[in-house]
Order: structure tokens, then C-alpha cells, then sequence
């Protein structure tokens, strides 16, 4: 073995050998008195705790101490003590270990000391979470149960035990054992919390009385323990880079373990005490073959409010609807709402805020119910605690009227966000982004065309469109101007998608916003903003094939004087030429352009005005073609070619280009030249610019496919 090996996870933060060495060192020294071994064992055992605190254990090595630790041996027993306190598990622990741990229990000259015992005990309690099948430990439970008469142990027992009952553990003769073993102990709190699980399952077999006694709460033994475990697991999941995440279990009861307390104040854990012979409850279940075989006989629990933190709660009543259960939850989330009002409820509403969104997400729905209580949170909410949490369960609402959409949630949204920043404007914006693209989402699974939505999306774009010309002033940013992009790229999907044309009307963004994106200095927003409107132009060529009602003729000309707009400046060097059919000259007026070309004319720039957003000249995408030249001549330059004696020195027009040629340059055709351009963007991830090219000018598109075929 090597002098420095690591763990099959490739870090060196577990190094194996020591850990192995150490527990070699002190196995070895357990075969011997402590006359035989000359040392103290001591620093032997130290060093091991401290490796296991520092590092965890693996598998084999939980194995090696689990094996020291429950067979005899002459470690004395504050040693053993020491080592069952620092069993951290780095990984799930399996089925032999637990199997270990259970069959050392009980009395006998081979089995380790009570005291060794119940902090076993207490080891399987604080590792319950992670054990990687738990069915394990209830196969055990008769053996658990049957040593309840051990004093020692009885406490670590019973909170063992509480864990793992289920319904089928509850026997007439165990509940009378319980019992009897309660009023011989004078009402032992543990017992008596054993006695509460019980109870949980048959209320009517275990009368009042016997469970009225002080009772264990059964917290965590040792939430610090629990922590330090939480990360040595943390630790192990990634520096294991192979390792696959292990899914949450959705088929089983959720419980509030975090550091043995609620992980919420009003977070409700499901339980059920209303249940028969014949029934099932949910905490029964612990697979997803448990819950559809017994999908019919589920009991509901007795606070259905669980459901909005519960998962298989959730799926349950997603699959078995129950009027019932709805009317109790949304009486409780409006008795809350009204608490929170009256300022009674004593409660952080950031914990409700929490479990709401853990609901949604999780559902993807928004209950009616939630309507009525952000329309009365919103009244006393600051804007700023939860901001994120409200603004991400609210993003989950249905397609419902605009104006009680608007007056009952928007309005008071915005009045509490806005505070004259763009940052909150920007907030908002991503907020508004993020429902559209739900809606979207929801709007495709349609079978048949909803009469509504298209009112709906246009009323919100309509409200979004005045906020994004807010932004593009307050915050002129490449940043702002890309949370810009993001809402119109989802306007765009619903205009061009096939599944969502239906729904709704296109709407187009408003035309200033247009030109101020399309001047923008970054080559990402142009390329984007093409795009955008290739799609709206893909849209609008299928709905005028269907029908010319819908769009008035000013609306279909103001969408395609974007469009020639941004071709004479790109393509045709005729910057804020307004005389074409539909142009509208960027809306810049007439005495300010032509201001500008007296101008630039005055400078000897070699170019007019109109040239300055071509290809070649444009600020954001001059460099781009240039760079894409310069490639063009170096590769003629690599095949050995020597009729190439002169470069250009940019930037390229149709006029330079026949003057290189001429003086032995490289030989390339205007055309070729800005096809070329087009397609080194679509290389270099902007292939926005050449889609509405080619979407707008069929000569472009001919000419590309002439290219491509010869």
C-alpha cells in the first residue's frame, strides 16, 4: 500500500491509511490486558475519535469499529464510550450494520455493557435519517420491543421505537404490556411517549388517562452531534464527484428533523388518529408500491393543512380529490390570514411563506385560497421580508381575470416593491417574466382554446411594456437590457409557437423599446433582439394565413417597420432612410438626421451617415466583421497562396473590396463577404442577426442557399 492513499472519491481531505492504521492500532491492542500491551491505549484511541470527528467513516471502517465495539474485547469502557460517541457515518448506513447493532442487545456474557448499550441505542436514534432502508430496523421490532423490561436502556428504546411504529406494530398485547410496564415504572415519561405513538394509531383501545402523564417529547439526543454529521454527509457528497444524488423520498411522510426541532413554527406534520381495522394511514406508508396498492383505503389525516409542506399528502389528494379536505385547508390558511392581520398570530410569517412556496413548486398550482390570503398579506406587508418568497409563489397563478388579477395582486405588489430603484423595478420585471413563461407552459397543455387567455397576456404585456421603457432609462445597462430580452423571448415563444397561437394575439414590444435595444453596444442584445422579431415575423405569417381580422393593417405595418428599419441599417446601409415602404427612419426625426450627416460629412469619417450601422461600420458589430476578414486572408495565407501581396485595413465595402482584387488582395464578393459576416456570428453564438436577414429578405436567403449547395 502506498504511503499517501485516497478514498475512491479522489480528495485528499479523507485520507484512508490513516483512518485504517488507527483502527488497526487500537482492534489490536483490544486482544490485549493492558499489562500485555506496554502502552497506555489512550492516545491510541484519541487519535481515532479525532480521525472520526474530523473525517466520518466509511462503510468498511463503521463496519470494523461497530464489530470492537459490540464483541468483547479488554478496551476498558470509557474507550468504548469514546468510540461509539464519534460513529459518524460518511455515507447511508446499510442494513448489516443496524443488524449488528440490534442482535449486541440484551443479557449475556458476549454482549457489550448497558451503558455501551444505550449508546447504541441512542447511535441508531441520531443516524435514523440516514439509514438506507429502514424497513430493517421494523423487522426488528419485536426483539426491540421485548427489552423494554431493561431499565437502562429503556429510554434510548423507547424513542427508538417511536420512530419506526407503525399501525401493523400496534397489537392488542403490546399496548397491554405498555400499559402494565407504565403503571409499574409510576408513568415513566418515556414510556408514556411510547404510549402516545399508540394512541396515535387506536385512540379508542387506549383510554385518556394513561397518557396524561409528563411525556418525552423525544427530541434529538444531540442536535450539535446531528450538525457535525449533516456535514461530514456534505462533505462526502462532494468530494465524491461520481456519486448520485440521492432523491428525496416522496413516498413517505415528511417529519421535521432538522436539529431535532420544526424546521417551521406552523408547519403541521401529518397524523392520523381517526383510523379503523380496514384502513391504512399515511404514515403507514414507505414505499410507492404501498401507496398505490392501498390508494382506496388511506385514511385523511387529522390536519389537512399538512398538505402544504407533506409531498405524498399532496400526491394523495392530487389523485383522490376531497371537497372535504379543501373547504378544512382553506379554513385554516383564511383563519391564519386573519391572525396575521390582527397581528395575533405570534408567528414569523416568513414560516408560512416557506411552506406556500414549498407547495406550489412542488404541486405547481395556486389554490383559490391563496388569492384571498396575499390579498390581505399584501395590506400589511413590508416589501421586504420574504420578497423573494412572495415573489416566487406568486409567479405560480392561474390565467384568472386581469382586472382582479390587477387590483387584488399587482397593484399592491408594485405599490410595496417599487421605491424608485432599478433594482426593483428589475425585481418585478423577473417576477412578470417568470408567470408569463408559467402561463405559457399551462396554455400548451390545452386541448381546446381557452376564450380568455389572449385578454389576459395581452393586459400583462401591455402593463410589462411600460415598465421595460422605464427600465431602459433608469438603467441603460447591458444587464437591464438582457432582463428585457428574457420577457419579449417568452412573447416571442407565444407568438410563434404552434401549441400557443391559438391562445393568444401577438403583441409587440413598444417601438421606442425596440430602437433603444437595437442601438445598444453589445453584440449579445442585437443578436437577441433579432431574433425576437424573426419569431414575431415567423408568428405573424402564420396568423395572416388564417385570418387578416385579428390585425389591423397600422399594427402589421408598425411590426414591419422594425423589421426594415433594422435591415437598412444592417444590410442596406440606409441608416434612418425613411422614404421605403413602412420604414419609419428609427424614429429619428428628419432635421436631426440630417444634422448628424452634415456632421459626419464635415469630418471626413469616409463614410455617410447612413453607412455608420452596416456590417462593416456598426459599433457593435464592425469588430466581428473585421475579425471574420482577417480570417479569411490568414487562411489564404496558410494554403501558400502568392497572389495575395495587400490586406485591408478596414473597415470593408462594396467599393474596397473591388479595389483589393484589383491590387492583388484577397478575392471576395460583396455578398459573399456579408454572408460570410452572418454565418461567423451564428459561429460565435449570435445567429440572431442572420435569422432576420434571412426571415426578412428572400434575396438573402436565395443567395445562402445558392452558397450552400455550390
Amino acid at each position: 500500500m502506498s504511503a499517501h492513499e485516497e478514498y475512491p472519491g479522489g480528495d485528499d481531505d479523507y485520507n484512508e491509511v490513516d483512518v485504517r492504521e488507527a483502527i488497526s492500532h487500537v482492534v489490536q491492542a483490544s486482544k490485549l490486558t493492558a499489562k500485555q500491551r506496554g502502552s497506555n491505549v489512550k492516545p491510541a484511541v484519541e487519535k481515532l475519535t479525532q480521525l472520526q470527528y474530523d473525517q466520518g467513516l466509511l462503510p468498511e471502517d463503521l463496519g470494523q469499529l461497530i464489530d470492537l465495539v459490540t464483541t468483547p474485547s479488554f478496551l476498558d469502557q470509557a474507550s468504548l464510550g469514546n468510540i461509539v460517541r464519534n460513529l459518524y457515518p460518511a455515507t447511508p448506513v446499510n442494513d448489516d450494520i443496524i443488524v449488528r447493532v440490534v442482535g449486541c442487545l440484551g443479557h449475556g456474557k458476549l454482549k457489550p455493557s448497558l451503558a455501551i448499550q444505550g449508546a447504541l441505542l441512542k447511535w441508531l436514534v441520531m443516524i435514523y435519517h440516514i439509514v438506507d432502508n429502514q424497513a430493517v430496523l421494523s423487522s426488528t421490532y419485536s426483539i426491540l420491543f421485548n427489552l423494554l423490561d431493561t431499565a437502562a436502556i429503556r429510554k434510548q428504546l423507547c424513542h427508538l421505537l417511536a420512530l419506526i411504529t407503525r399501525r401493523r406494530h400496534v397489537r392488542p398485547y403490546r399496548i397491554q404490556s405498555l400499559l402494565s410496564l407504565s403503571r409499574q415504572t409510576g408513568n415513566d415519561p418515556a414510556v408514556t411517549g411510547l404510549l402516545r405513538v399508540f394512541k396515535d394509531y387506536y385512540p379508542e383501545i387506549i383510554v385518556g388517562e394513561a397518557t396524561r402523564a409528563k411525556v418525552s417529547a423525544f427530541k434529538h439526543p444531540d442536535p450539535q452531534w446531528r450538525e457535525r454529521l449533516d456535514e461530514i454527509q456534505q462533505d462526502h457528497a462532494a468530494r465524491s464527484k461520481n456519486r448520485a444524488e440521492r432523491p428525496l423520498d416522496a413516498f413517505r411522510v415528511a417529519r421535521n428533523v432538522a436539529n431535532g426541532k420544526s424546521s417551521s413554527q406552523i408547519l403541521v406534520e401529518v397524523h392520523t388518529s381517526n383510523a379503523t381495522e380496514n384502513s391504512v394511514t399515511l404514515e403507514e406508508i414507505e414505499s410507492v408500491d404501498g401507496f398505490v396498492k392501498n390508494l382506496e383505503r388511506i385514511e385523511l389525516p387529522n390536519q389537512l393543512i399538512a398538505v402544504l409542506g407533506d409531498p405524498l399528502l399532496q400526491k394523495l389528494l392530487a389523485l383522490k380529490p376531497h371537497p372535504e379536505a379543501h373547504r378544512r385547508a382553506s379554513n385554516w390558511l383564511s383563519s391564519y390570514g386573519r391572525d396575521l392581520m390582527s397581528g395575533e398570530s405570534g408567528i414569523d410569517p416568513t414560516d408560512s411563506l416557506e411552506m406556500l412556496k414549498t407547495y406550489v413548486s412542488s404541486t405547481k398550482t395556486f389554490s383559490p385560497i391563496f388569492f384571498i390570503f396575499f390579498n390581505e398579506y399584501l395590506k400589511i406587508w413590508d416589501g421586504h421580508n420574504g420578497r423573494d418568497l412572495v415573489l416566487t409563489i406568486l409567479s405560480y397563478m392561474p390565467l384568472v381575470n386581469f382586472t382582479e388579477l390587477f387590483n387584488g395582486i399587482f397593484q399592491p405588489l408594485e405599490a410595496k416593491i417599487l421605491n424608485n430603484t432599478a433594482n426593483s423595478q428589475l425585481q418585478l420585471l423577473q417576477f412578470y417574466t417568470s408567470l408569463l413563461q408559467r402561463w405559457a407552459i399551462f396554455l400548451a397543455s390545452l386541448e381546446q382554446k381557452s376564450a380568455e387567455a389572449s385578454t389576459i397576456v395581452a393586459d400583462l404585456v401591455t402593463r410589462v411594456n411600460r415598465l421595460c421603457l422605464t427600465l431602459v432609462q433608469t438603467s441603460p445597462t447591458a444587464s437591464t437590457h438582457s432582463r428585457i430580452l428574457d420577457f419579449y423571448e417568452e412573447t416571442a415563444i407565444l407568438a410563434s409557437n404552434p401549441k400557443l397561437q391559438p391562445h393568444t394575439r401577438i403583441m409587440i414590444p413598444p417601438s421606442p423599446l425596440v430602437y433603444i435595444l437595437h442601438f445598444s453596444l453589445s453584440p449579445s442584445t442585437l443578436s437577441r433582439l433579432c431574433a425576437i422579431l424573426s419569431k414575431y415575423k415567423q408568428g405573424f405569417q402564420k396568423a395572416m394565413a388564417t385570418s387578416r381580422s385579428e390585425y389591423t393593417s397600422e399594427y402589421i405595418n408598425e411590426f414591419n417597420g422594425f423589421l426594415m428599419d433594422i435591415c437598412n441599417c444592417i444590410w442596406r446601409s440606409r441608416a434612418f432612410n425613411a422614404t421605403d415602404v413602412n420604414s419609419h427612419g428609427c424614429l429619428v426625426p428628419k432635421l436631426l438626421s440630417q444634422s448628424l450627416n452634415v456632421y459626419i460629412n464635415s469630418i471626413n469619417m469616409g463614410a455617410s451617415l447612413s453607412m455608420l450601422f452596416s456590417l462593416s461600420y456598426s459599433p457593435v458589430l464592425g469588430l466581428l466583421a473585421i475579425s471574420y476578414f482577417r480570417e479569411l486572408e490568414e487562411e489564404e495565407l496558410e494554403r501558400g497562396s502568392d497572389g495575395l501581396s495587400i490586406r485591408h485595413a478596414g473597415p470593408v465595402t462594396r467599393a474596397s473590396l473591388n479595389l483589393l482584387a484589383n491590387g492583388r488582395g484577397l478575392g471576395v464578393g460583396w455578398d459573399d463577404y456579408r454572408l460570410g459576416v452572418l454565418s461567423y456570428l451564428e459561429k460565435k453564438g449570435m445567429a440572431g442577426v442572420g435569422e432576420l436577414m434571412y426571415n426578412t429578405m428572400t434575396n438573402v436567403m436565395k443567395r445562402r442557399s445558392a452558397m450552400m449547395t455550390s
